[in-house]
């Protein structure tokens, strides 16, 4: 094995024994060892100050029929969360987007575009649950403490190898680069996508919703589909993947809260 690969791999191996050995704390609704760098009044100091920024040039669609839909959703959904965030959630009229959003502290937006696919109350709810259970699993602070140590450990190596030919020193770099972005980041991000999967189940549950309409919802979303990136380099499942998932896992989840 080369020097250069040699170092790649150890320093991706690593990185994906690190976050594990940092992990501060629990998930919420969930077993999983989570690494939270920075407190939850700063995160959701973050999240609103992202949340007006992001909103600035956004059209908000308001005292309609569907964004008065959006409201008794989400207020429905963020009432059996137990968590006292100051819930906001918005509708941006947008019909080409086909998205929602949380940022961090229960700032939820959906967009017009995804509306067609939701089709009613519950497919909504199936999309606000999921979109509500990364705040309550603090996804956010999650991601930018998994960059923190990321960035830290790659800005070490890059510097003890301050004396190699600058050439196999970028190399090395784009390679280690290549390799935490795939090895680690990509699967956190997919790990985060199916979590919150299966905590908007059990909200949706809680809020009186038809789960199965979940499952329906994505299976409308696999049909539209007309290209889909390798699941590799994929920061979210396929939408095929997340219907049959999610699908396995309404028994489980009925039968656990009780419904």
């Amino acid at each position: 094995m080369r020097a250069s690969t040699y170092l790649i791999a150890l320093a991706t191996t690593t990185l994906l024994f690190l976050i594990p050995v940092l992990g501060c704390g629990n998930v919420p609704h969930s077993d999983r060892s989570q690494l939270r760098l920075i407190d939850e009044s700063t995160e959701i100091e973050m999240g609103a100050d992202a949340y007006a920024e992001l909103l600035k040039d956004k059209k908000i669609e308001t005292g309609t029929a569907n964004a008065l839909l959006v409201q008794q959703v989400g207020q429905r959904l963020a009432g059996v969360s137990g968590k006292s965030y100051e819930w906001e959630f918005k509708l941006i009229q947008d019909d080409a987007t086909v998205n929602a959003f949380c940022l961090p502290g229960g700032k939820i937006a959906v967009y017009t575009g995804i509306l067609p696919f939701t089709q009613n109350a519950d497919g909504l709810a199936a999309v606000m649950g999921h979109e509500i259970a990364h705040a309550l699993a603090h996804h956010g602070a999650e991601r930018v403490s998994q960059q923190m140590v990321t960035q830290g450990a790659l800005g070490a190596i890059e510097m003890s190898l301050g004396n190699a030919d600058p050439g196999v020193r970028q190399g090395i770099m784009a390679g280690l680069g290549l390799g935490t972005e795939v090895g680690f980041v990509l699967p956190y991000s997919r790990l985060h996508e199916n979590e919150a999967d299966s905590i908007g189940l059990r909200l949706m549950v809680r809020a009186g919703y038809d789960l199965h309409e979940a499952v329906r919802l994505w299976e409308r979303m696999a049909a539209a589909e007309t290209s889909a990136r390798p699941a590799l380099l994929s920061t979210h499942p396929a939408p095929a993947d997340r219907a049959r998932t999610i699908a396995a896992q309404i028994p489980t989840v009925v039968a656990e809260e009780g419904k």
